[in-house]
């Protein structure tokens, strides 16, 4: 059996797991907690009341934190051309089409997120087995399929993330450091939140949000009251 750290056994005595807490009573629980050799990052996992073998009930979109991620995301674009140059200037590690194809099959992965415009799905389509299990398969329902690139590009880099539901109905999504100010940890993780519940798929019935949880990386959860 698995044991705990002493710093993870530490920060489960500042609260009590099976109550449910503000975000601002969580992020301020979550700062409270023993420090970590290095800025954790935060997230917030959420139980979605969906069918996730359902494809109408899939929840995938892109969302710009209005105080970003704490880090410059690593964007690379597939693409051609004068859009590829564009790519590039706006701030994408790399942008190509064949070339860059060759290299992600080559065992290449060293970014956070992928970009393409609309005529280069074709050619990338086998990649999916590669990108898909990462949730890096660019798409038009997170905005990773657009002619403007260089927006695009701009945005992530800035801190806008993409999410999508997983095999068991869950959302994880990264919303800052734990070295953000309070308020503005605050203010990222009710944006989310607002956001996603104003996604809830038509066809899903009933409570949209089952549990909502705050983390850091090696911290244990705190359970929302939202």
């Amino acid at each position: 059996m698995a044991t705990r750290s002493k710093r993870y056994t530490e920060s489960k005595k500042l609260y009590d797991s099976k109550k449910e807490y503000s975000i601002k009573e969580a992020v301020k629980i979550l700062k409270s907690f023993p420090p970590a050799r290095f800025d954790q990052s935060v997230e917030l996992s959420i139980k979605l009341g969906i069918d996730p073998k359902r494809s109408d009930q899939m929840v995938r979109d892109a969302f710009s934190l209005p105080k970003g991620v704490g880090k410059e995301l690593r964007v690379m674009v597939f693409t051609t051309g004068e859009r590829a140059e564009k790519a590039l200037k706006a701030g994408a590690i790399e942008a190509g089409a064949e070339e860059l194809i060759k290299k992600i099959e080559g065992g290449w992965m060293d970014f956070d997120v992928a970009i393409a415009t609309p005529d280069m799905m074709r050619q990338i389509g086998k990649l999916g087995r590669i990108l898909g299990p990462q949730g890096k398969m660019p798409s038009p329902k997170s905005g990773t399929v657009t002619e403007d690139v260089e927006t695009a590009v701009k945005e992530f880099k800035a801190g806008k993330i993409e999410y999508r539901s997983d095999a068991g109905g869950n959302v994880h999504a990264l919303v800052g450091k734990v070295s953000f100010k309070t308020e503005d940890l605050e203010e990222n993780i009710n944006a989310f939140i607002s956001h996603l519940l104003a996604s809830k798929p038509p066809s899903a019935k009933g409570n949209f949000a089952q549990g909502v949880f705050l983390s850091a990386t090696i911290s244990p959860s705190i359970k929302l009251a939202v």
